[in-house]
């Protein structure tokens, strides 16, 4: 089987009004959600899917170079084509990230080829579910949060992901009042990222120990990101006080700074993003030390049930003690209002992902599983330009927000 067109296919779904958001250090204004669907085809008339960074420079990256080297190469081993890549224009970064999105369509043409599910071919899959937690979230008053959790469980999920970017003392009110709205028993995660991002009213680390002392007291799951994640070291004193589960790894730029995260034992829970931070081959790199470790995996995923099933046919592979939760972004529906709309996440898919009480049930169908309806090509057209910025109060400074996670912001 020989590939013989490789295209990357930029997505938008712009708001109809900006979306404007106040936090405790500054503003931000999301304009619209992006996505890339990457298409393989070959001479068999089979055509692989995958999730893509939706950005410019990947697009570019997949067209120019990416696209060229596949065409014409056989299909048949993907670990093969990728030691040739790197051994060719791959040396060079960041290819090899834009490559690991492409690589998943690799997998998934040949697992309709050999009639398996993508699972089969990382190593083989030990169950058929993965339980998943609800992502939403975003600087609301404390009231508005505890809703929004309650909302969450009551759609069956068993957990739920939030940002605070309100000041100490309403972060912390606002995580009280989840506890209250949801029980003693339902998952919170606090998605911590901005404490470290509002320039001169980015929280200390004595304002981030005493937050990580009061919130371990309510029992979350974890706390993510509460500080800059390259330091390592001050993750690990944060983990040894023991106040509460840490969580990090969505900011790590490569597997050797994931091998310190890990090695180092800096966190509980170790995360990654399939699309942005070296897909499959990098997560099965870090995936042996983590469970040698004794410590858990969880993926990011921010974009659509596409990243989501991707995201599954490997965590599948390992059992839940290792590979323990799924992050599952919810976007606002008629039915529910959270975040902001996306219809884009869930029309990519012709069937939506079979998901009940919390967990997703990964599909034994040959590739990923997941028929792709293509007509999102026609009806969500590019639209230039970055989907987010934030402008800081002190110092006064604007940085516009990427397709790639593993950026933190970049300046315009």
């Amino acid at each position: 089987m020989k590939i013989t067109k490789v295209q990357a296919f930029l997505l938008s779904y712009p708001f109809e009004q900006p979306i404007h958001l106040a936090y405790y250090g500054g503003d931000r204004i999301i304009l619209k959600r992006d996505a890339m669907l990457i298409r393989v085809e070959t001479d068999l008339g089979l055509v692989g899917y995958a999730p893509g960074q939706p950005t410019e420079a990947a697009k570019l990256a997949i067209d120019q170079t990416i696209g060229p080297f596949l065409s014409g190469r056989t299909c048949a081993d993907p670990d093969a084509l990728r030691v040739l890549f790197l051994q060719g224009p791959g040396s060079k970064e960041p290819l090899m990230k834009y490559y690991a999105s492409v690589e998943i369509a690799l997998y998934d043409v040949l697992g309709k080829a050999l009639s398996v599910p993508v699972s089969e071919l990382l190593g083989g899959r030990v169950r058929d579910r993965i339980q998943l937690y609800g992502s939403a979230g975003m600087y609301m008053p404390p009231q508005e949060y505890a809703v929004e959790a309650a909302a969450i469980e009551d759609l069956g999920f068993l957990a739920y992901k939030m940002r605070p970017a309100l000041g100490p003392s309403k972060d912390l009110e606002t995580v009280r009042l989840m506890r209250e709205a949801v029980g003693p028993t339902f998952g919170l995660m606090v998605d911590a990222h901005t404490w470290w991002r509002m320039g001169d009213k980015s929280y200390d680390k004595p304002t981030v120990e005493m937050l990580a002392r009061e919130m371990g007291n309510l029992e979350i799951t974890w706390l993510e990101e509460p500080m800059p994640p390259d330091d390592h070291a001050a993750y690990r004193r944060l983990k040894e006080a023991g106040h509460v589960p840490i969580a990090s790894g969505e900011h790590e730029p490569n597997d050797l700074r994931y091998l310190d995260l890990i090695l180092t034992s800096s966190v509980d829970y170790v995360q990654m993003d399939i699309v942005c931070q070296g897909g499959y081959h990098s997560a099965r790199r870090i995936l042996p030390d983590i469970a040698h470790s004794e410590l858990r995996f969880a993926f990011h995923s921010w974009g659509t049930d596409l990243e989501v099933i991707a995201a599954a046919q490997f965590g599948v592979c390992w059992p839940q003690t290792v590979v323990e939760w799924l992050e599952y972004p919810v976007y606002s529906t008629p039915k529910l209002k959270t975040m902001y709309p996306f219809p884009l996440a869930a029309d990519i898919l012709k069937e939506p992902l079979q998901i009940e009480r919390g967990e997703m049930f990964v599909s034994r169908e040959p590739g990923l599983g997941v028929e792709i309806d293509e007509t999102v090509i026609s009806r969500y057209p590019w639209k230039p330009g970055p989907w987010s910025t934030f402008t800081l109060h002190s110092p006064r400074k604007t940085f516009a927000v990427t397709g790639d996670h593993t950026v933190r912001f970049a300046e315009h």
